[in-house]
């Protein structure tokens, strides 16, 4: 019998070596998978290469396993917002690397190493500093900038709802990052809001089929409930 669920959060979380890259799902605190960040940093592991879409906010969370000195790298799009003390602090001392990449080509680069495509070519951020050192095309009388699929060793996701085979839905802005980064990675941790029995997900209304996903940990958020 197939059962992907796990019963702790220090299960949910076993396995992940240092130097690992991660792919941690959300936009802002939107779709942020909040309790298996907590579990990454009760993990220990270190030297991390974190992809996300912000770099945090406060100090918890994220940006709590960035004060810990545990991220090496961030690859993101918006390292500084409102509340990203930590990372600021951080790069400012030379203590993080930082590499920017537009948002959609972030999404892409993720989506195509889920797909098996090794690379692209974009014309986004042709002409500017991000493209210095890249390779660049000319096709059909336009430039574009070749960029590099994005694997992950691991992906931390937020779903709304989850079934025992991996089945995963999302709830209106809550899937942002989550389906492409679960396609993504070598092992998938989902946290769910919800768990379902087998055959009450709609088929259409499944986001993330459960053959990318290797474990799912029911953790609901306080404020909307079991």
């Amino acid at each position: 019998m197939i059962d992907k669920t796990v019963p702790t959060l220090t299960e949910a979380m076993a396995g992940i070596a240092d130097g690992a890259t991660i792919l941690i799902g959300g936009f802002g605190s939107v779709g942020q998978p909040d309790t298996l960040i907590e579990g990454l940093i009760e993990s220990g592991a270190g030297d991390l290469v974190v992809v996300s879409n912000n770099a945090g906010t406060g100090r918890a969370g994220l940006a709590r396993l960035m004060e810990l000195g545990r991220v090496r790298k961030i690859i993101c799009t918006y390292p500084r917002s409102a509340g990203s003390v930590v990372f600021e602090e951080l790069y400012a001392a030379g203590k993080i690397a930082l590499e920017i990449v537009p948002q959609g080509t972030l999404a892409e680069r993720l989506r195509a190493a889920g797909a098996g495509i090794p690379a692209f070519f974009t014309p986004t951020a042709y002409g500017t500093r991000l493209a210095e050192g890249k390779e660049t095309r000319r096709i059909d009388g336009r430039d574009y900038v070749l960029e590099y699929a994005l694997p992950g060793d691991v992906a931390l996701v937020e779903a709304w709802e989850a079934d025992r085979w991996g089945n995963l839905t999302y709830r209106a802005s809550g899937r942002n990052f989550n389906p492409v980064m679960a396609t993504a990675a070598k092992l998938t941790i989902a946290q769910t809001n919800h768990i379902r029995d087998l055959g009450e997900l709609a088929p259409d209304m499944i986001g993330t089929p459960g053959l990318y996903v290797d474990r799912v940990l029911h953790a609901p958020r306080e404020a909307e409930g079991v």
